[in-house]
């Protein structure tokens, strides 16, 4: 049978009837890939899966959600969809309102988004506002704009696109037979992992004795963790701007997220976002963005801080949210610069080290 994305997969699932205009790229369906070599490198003793959301039609775990938003916002005759973003969102919403023939949108905050996210927007025709300001101050002018005009806002405080990106935990639970014991995950505005928690709720109600309920591990890069600090931060900062939010908007979900899973929201520097950046690129050949590193980068602190001696060991699910080539500059000013050599034969095998 040929996917059609996740709606018509899941449609049981979602609020969505006969009269809705489904709205898809062939979104979700993305691989869940068993860490061979990373276990051992880091002291877990457990088994370790990635579900590289990067590999979604626009490169991010967005577009489960903007599926499902844009499709509702059709379905309203809404002819105008708006977002504030840090990058992922408006590419997302840039592809699916140009899919759906309608207007989008984007406001950004000024020089804090990657320019291979921008120009997926660009290409998109979407209407990208830079204002002076940060994502929380673009989120609100958003919310306002979509209260007092005919346009419908797509971030995550919408809540088809909760509904959408719930369903990548569906897909876990049907990889691996049974739901993970722990899954780590980046915060920033926190809708996904509102989404995921209730996704696996979902499927525990379906089948309560094999999709158990898994731990929820949220991480928010240092210098930008509200939930972890307890109010919110007015200028956050972080290499991994897809997490640089200040005040999230799904902020109470959150936390009842992981106070019902009896996990944790905590933070991980930007050098250990980097290093498991670095680390699940050159030991499994997964290229992701930075934001999504932070689940390594929370899972390899948890196994050093010796969590799991007291914590059964089990299957560690860490969300990949987007793809690293949304900010190669990242990628390129923390490589290793290629070497130079002569063209002849000897050099190059000197080089290589035979």
């Amino acid at each position: 049978m040929i996917y059609k994305g996740l709606i018509e997969k899941y449609r049981k699932f979602l609020p969505v009837s006969d009269s809705t205009p489904v709205i898809s790229l062939n979104e979700g369906n993305t691989p869940l890939i068993k860490a061979s070599n990373l276990p051992q490198q880091i002291g877990f003793n457990g088994e370790i899966y990635f579900k590289f959301e990067g590999m979604n039609p626009t490169g991010s775990f967005k577009d489960r959600g903007m599926t499902m938003a844009v499709s509702k916002a059709v379905e309203a005759e809404s002819k105008v969809v708006i977002c504030a973003s840090t990058g992922n969102t408006s590419a997302s919403a840039a592809a699916y309102a140009a899919r759906a023939g309608i207007k989008c949108v984007v406001l950004i905050p000024e020089g804090k988004i990657a320019l291979g996210k921008l120009s997926q927007a660009v290409m998109h025709k979407a209407e990208v506002l830079e204002i002076n300001g940060n994502f929380d101050d673009a989120l609100n002018f958003a919310k306002e704009l979509s209260e007092k005009y005919p346009i419908t806002l797509v971030n995550s405080v919408n809540p088809y696109r909760i509904e959408g990106q719930k369903t990548a935990a569906y897909e876990i639970c049907e990889s691996l037979g049974e739901a993970p014991d722990y899954q780590f995950m980046p915060v920033g505005n926190a809708g996904n992992i509102t989404a995921y928690w209730k996704g696996y709720k979902d499927y525990n109600k379906a089948e309560p004795s094999k999709y158990a309920l898994p731990k929820m591990m949220g991480f928010q890069a240092a210098g930008s963790a509200p939930i972890v600090e307890g109010h919110p931060i007015a200028n956050p900062e972080t290499i991994a701007t897809a997490i640089r939010i200040g005040n999230p908007a799904s902020w109470k979900t959150a936390e009842g997220a992981r106070d019902e899973s009896n996990g944790v929201i905590d933070k991980v520097t930007d050098e250990e976002i980097l290093e498991a950046y670095r680390i699940v690129a050159a030991t499994e050949g997964v290229f992701c963005e930075t934001a999504s590193a932070s689940s390594i980068a929370g899972l390899i602190k948890y196994v050093k801080q010796g969590y799991f001696k007291n914590n059964k060991l089990g299957k560690a699910v860490c969300i990949l949210t987007g793809h690293g080539l949304k900010d190669p500059d990242t990628a390129v000013s923390n490589a290793v610069k290629p070497k130079k050599v002569k063209a002849n034969m000897k050099d190059i095998i000197d080089a290589i080290g035979f």
